[in-house]
């Protein structure tokens, strides 16, 4: 009995660190906010084993992984991630080479104003986006990831039937990753990635193509929602249309909510809006205008997967629309 739990033990050991392995990982290739991450399990391993084993096998999941050497996160990012793993090392254990050489390769290294962050999929691949190092940049918000499309991509995950063989639109595809994450994991027979914005439209095209994506099955198009007509819809031919983290700007929604007429006039598309609720006054005119254009929704509720690291005290709210 006594052996039994030991055994028990060792593998409830096992699977916390390679949890924690995992959760350090995850974060890292994703920039996340440093004070998400794990540190307080490695504070406690410290303590109970002086051992430097754990931080190796951290910086071999993170700086010294081969998806680091091909995607890097930001140079900043890396040198205060390597600066917090020190911190630890210093209190609990002996000095550690492999880590006082990666701090060298970022220390004198020159910041960009692009980066890579890396989202990592369930069975273990990655999404790997170039991304603005700024939230707003260029006069747009669409070249970084933001917490709607992250749910979205989740959802899709847990929903591949609703795209599997079919052909998807999405508008206001940004960066790229609720497209890219559907295309590399739902098998779509067509997808159509779509935005308005030149810088976009171009990170976008790289961004699909850094992921493997080409056309026939993918295309990047320009689409102007106040020009877009029913011909070029129709030439879509789209089974499922997504949105995510459309509805921030008053200025533009009307323009979308003509869009989304159109769509749902002349085809049989399922429509899919997932939204950021940062201001309710904006997204409760968003369906304001919704309802005066004839267009009902549905809120599509039920817990999606945690597969992304991102705020989910955040309101998120993801509809389906219908007439």
């Amino acid at each position: 009995m006594e052996h039994c739990d030991q055994s028990q033990t060792s593998d409830r050991e096992t699977l916390n660190k390679t949890d924690v392995l995992r959760d350090f990982q995850v974060s890292f290739f994703a920039m996340s906010r440093l004070v998400s991450f794990p540190w307080t399990f490695l504070e406690k391993e410290l303590e109970s084993n002086k051992s430097s084993d754990l931080i190796l096998d951290i910086l071999k999941q993170t700086c010294l992984h081969s998806l680091c050497r091909k995607f890097p996160p930001s140079v900043r990012f890396r040198r205060l991630f390597l600066s917090e793993l020190i911190r630890r090392e210093a209190a609990g254990c002996d000095p550690l080479d492999e880590l006082y050489d990666a701090l060298a390769e970022v220390v004198g290294a020159e910041d960009t104003t692009e980066c890579y962050k890396s989202y990592i999929l369930p069975g273990g691949d990655a999404v790997s986006l170039l991304e603005n190092v700024a939230l707003i940049s260029e006069g747009t918000t669409g070249l970084v990831t933001w917490e709607a499309a992250l749910y979205l991509a989740e959802w899709a995950l847990d929903h591949q039937q609703v795209f599997t063989g079919r052909t998807v639109l999405e508008l206001g595809s940004g960066v790229g990753l609720t497209g890219v994450t559907i295309c590399r994991s739902c098998s779509p027979n067509r997808f159509v990635f779509s935005d308005c914005h030149s810088s976009v439209l171009h990170k976008l095209r790289s961004n699909v193509q850094l992921n493997g994506l080409t056309e026939p099955t993918v295309s990047v198009e320009e689409m102007d929602w106040t020009a877009a007509t029913e011909e070029r819809i129709k030439r879509i031919g789209p089974d499922v249309v997504i949105a995510a983290d459309v509805v921030y700007d008053p200025d533009v929604v009307g323009s979308l909510v003509k869009l989304l007429s159109k769509i749902l006039s002349c085809s049989s598309a399922e429509v899919f809006i997932c939204s950021t609720i940062r201001n309710q006054e904006t997204y409760g005119g968003f369906k304001q205008q919704l309802e005066t254009a004839g267009i009902s929704h549905h809120v599509m509720t039920g817990a999606v997967s945690h597969v992304f690291p991102y705020n989910r005290a955040s309101s998120i709210e993801l509809i389906q629309l219908y007439t």
